[in-house]
């Protein structure tokens, strides 16, 4: 089985991503291949960051591997918190603050509607590829569920009457941004396999 570095240390993408991958390649973390480095994201898009931090990976640990960088969108405060989401009530990367700050902006809104996008950066034998997954739905007006991550007790995915925090990782993991591109990036792994 090839082996495949997913470059980040939340324990929630791996947690979310290892499942879908373990037939075709066999997941390795940052910590499994010895990074310990705070790895930039200082672009200003989604697949700027991803593809940033893929490069970082593969240039200095010689390894195939795969980033991803993910955002909220929401329409009535102009699409941000965006590719700031993980940053968006400052460097503490607090999702409790992150979640607060938008609650608070979105006070006396009436269009609360929001997309999550997911954008993949894989470096294969040392070629690029982007895989992006996006899912429609609404912000709510106060925090529901223990499950997930960021922003998902604040987030209703189209089609659902629950946030993303409320729903099980296995129905969570056929519907979520994350999901959609992860399966877009299993797809191309499997064919060149």
């Amino acid at each position: 089985m090839k082996e495949i570095v997913f470059a980040t240390n939340n324990r929630h993408k791996i947690e979310e991503v290892a499942p879908l991958l373990k037939k075709t390649y066999s997941l390795l973390t940052l910590s499994d291949i010895g990074c310990t480095d705070d790895i930039p994201e200082t672009a200003d898009t989604l697949q700027g960051n991803a593809l940033q931090k893929a490069q970082f990976v593969y240039e200095k640990y010689h390894k195939d591997c795969f980033s991803d960088d993910t955002g909220l969108e929401i329409e009535t405060l102009n699409n941000a918190p965006g590719v700031h989401s993980a940053r968006y009530a400052g460097a503490q990367r607090s999702s409790s603050d992150n979640v607060q700050k938008v609650l608070n902006e979105m006070q006396g809104k009436i269009n609360r509607n929001a997309r999550f996008c997911t954008v993949i950066a894989l470096l294969l034998n040392g070629k690029t590829y982007f895989f992006e997954g996006e899912v429609k739905g609404t912000i709510i007006q106060q925090p529901i569920g223990v499950n997930g991550f960021g922003y998902d007790p604040i987030f209703i995915p189209e089609g659902y009457d629950k946030t993303f925090a409320e729903l099980d990782l296995k129905v969570k993991n056929t519907i979520s941004h994350r999901a959609r591109a992860v399966k877009k990036l299993i797809t191309f792994l499997t064919d060149i396999y």
